[in-house]
Formats: structure tokens, C-alpha cells, sequence
């Protein structure tokens, strides 16, 4: 008598990532633990379609360097640069139908999403097929019940999507403005992050 062999479970985790933080390292590990991800593919926007007034602070060929600095080591976590080679806004629709063809087969796919975006989640580009092809697993830094609806929790969240709750007051525009204002960002990005913000000079200008 044979069992059947449970789907992997993969975590998709798409951003400018302008720059990637500790912050958002931390939510991924414990978004692989608590959902029981074998891995976190993290995949930098081109152009993020809700922030299409607003390019990015540094270029994608930056971004992408900072984000291989910071999984260096990690071997669950790996960096899938497919939007950067693709014209127009990053759909994450077609990042989808993209890494479909070659994750495994039947894979089980979790894509994290920050709280702030779940109010306009039903504007983004064939939500409903993305309904199907993905589960959205909702990152609340705000800690347990900050800002919530009364009566919510991160156990009965009001949009009905897993949540991955941690207190993380830490935000890629207040790094970019600490560089920019000559402070320190030790403790706050990877080490390897950092020195490539330094030595390509990234961030100079405050935003």
C-alpha cells in the first residue's frame, strides 16, 4: 500500500526590495517555518505596478546584487531575477505563468504580500486568476492586533488569509534616507548589503 507524497510547498516573495532589509529576511524564514516551505524564491520588480509614479531608488542590476549578498548562504532561500528581463510593469500574474513552467510539477505556491496591500488586492492585474494559482500569505509588521479590525487577530484575520505576524518597525524608505543622510545601517541591512550600497554608491539622495 503506497501513500501519497504531499505537493511541495514553495514561497514566492515579490518587491522592489529598494533595498532588501533584515526585515524582510526575517519574515521570510518564519514564513518558511510556520507554512512548512521547502524554499522562498524572492523576485525583484522591474517596475512594480503600484508604483508606477515612482521608479525605484536603485537600478535592477543593484537591487539584484543586493538580494544574492543576502541569501548567500541561506539554501532555502534563492533569487529568481525573471521580472528584470521583461518589459513593462511587473505583473505578478505572468511571473506566475512563468515560474510555473519550471518549479516541479503540482507544486504548492505561497505568495507573500505585505498587510497594507490586501485593501486594493482586488485591483491587481486577473486577480482571479491568481486567486487560482496562488495562495496570498498576508506579512503583518505591526505586531499582534496593532491596527487590526476589533475582533481580529492574526488567527482570524477579516481577509481570510494566512498571516505571518512579527514587530518589525523597519522600512526600506528609512534606510534609503538614512544613507542619504549619512547614517548608519549596521544591524539594520546584511552585511553584504551594505557594502555594496557603499561602494556603488547607491542612495545618495534623500527621497
Amino acid at each position: 500500500m503506497s501513500s501519497a507524497t504531499a505537493p511541495e510547498r514553495i514561497g514566492l516573495y515579490g518587491g522592489s526590495f529598494d533595498p532588501v532589509h533584515l526585515g524582510h529576511l526575517i519574515l521570510a524564514r518564519d514564513a518558511v517555518e510556520q507554512l512548512g516551505l521547502s524554499r522562498m524564491i524572492f523576485v525583484p520588480a522591474a517596475i512594480s505596478p503600484h508604483k508606477l509614479g515612482r521608479l525605484p531608488g536603485a537600478a535592477g542590476e543593484d537591487r539584484l546584487a543586493m538580494l544574492e549578498a543576502a541569501v548567500a548562504g541561506e539554501p532555502q532561500f534563492v533569487v529568481d531575477p525573471c521580472e528584470l528581463g521583461r518589459a513593462g510593469p511587473s505583473y505578478t500574474v505572468d511571473t506566475i505563468h512563468d515560474l510555473r513552467t519550471r518549479l516541479p510539477e503540482g507544486a504548492a505556491l505561497c505568495y507573500l504580500i505585505g498587510e497594507d496591500n490586501v485593501p486594493a488586492l482586488h485591483t491587481w492585474h486577473r486577480i482571479e486568476t491568481l486567486y487560482a494559482l496562488v495562495q496570498f500569505v498576508v506579512c503583518r509588521r505591526r505586531g499582534p492586533g496593532v491596527g487590526a479590525a476589533p475582533g481580529t487577530s492574526a488567527r482570524n484575520p477579516p481577509h481570510g488569509f494566512p498571516v505571518v505576524e512579527r514587530w518589525l518597525d523597519l522600512s526600506s524608505t528609512e534606510i534609503r534616507n538614512r544613507v542619504a543622510a549619512g547614517r548608519s545601517i549596521r544591524y539594520l541591512v546584511p552585511d553584504g548589503v551594505r557594502e555594496i550600497i557603499a561602494t556603488r554608491k547607491l542612495y545618495r539622495q534623500p527621497v
